[in-house]
């Protein structure tokens, strides 16, 4: 089952559609919903490990041009 994350993403002010349009390119990014207030836009992704979460971030997402910062929260499974 593949880890998912919920990224926040808050970018510079008139670039959240170029931003939109580059994220739906990721093919880990399942879910991208820009919203008003901050953050600017709420993502979901999903990746094989927490070691490609860190990649996706840090080289894809934080590569974008007017991603101005990202908050990420880690989804994780509760104990039965």
């Amino acid at each position: 089952m593949p880890d998912r994350a919920y990224v926040l993403i808050n970018v510079l002010p008139g670039q959240t559609s170029d931003v939109v349009r580059a994220l739906s390119e990721i093919k880990e990014i399942k879910t991208i919903d820009p919203c008003w207030g901050k953050p600017d836009i709420f993502a979901i992704v999903e990746v094989p490990d927490q070691d490609a979460l860190t990649q996706l971030v840090l080289t894809k997402i934080h590569a974008i041009e007017g991603v101005a910062q990202t908050d990420t929260h880690l989804v994780y499974r509760l104990g039965k």
